[in-house]
């Protein structure tokens, strides 16, 4: 990879890859499916939790995952 290139190049350039896409809506699943742990956890797992959901959700944000939906839905 070319050194110069910054993590907004090199998300752009991936958003344009199927690959990328799958992967991505993969991320998607997997914030979904923590969500619904959020009903039978204890308290201290709800952190834990609600920090694997600020993590995916970053993630998501970060490579605009509206717009590739939209490219690949």
């Amino acid at each position: 990879m070319n050194k110069e290139m910054d993590l907004e190049s090199a998300l752009i350039a991936l958003s344009h890859h199927e690959a990328f896409a799958f992967f991505i809506t993969n991320i998607k699943n997997m914030r979904e499916e923590i969500i619904g742990e959020m009903a039978n956890a204890s308290v201290e797992e709800l952190q834990q939790i609600s920090g694997r959901i600020l993590a995916y959700d970053d993630i998501l944000q970060m490579v605009n995952m509206e717009d590739i939906q939209r490219r690949f839905g």
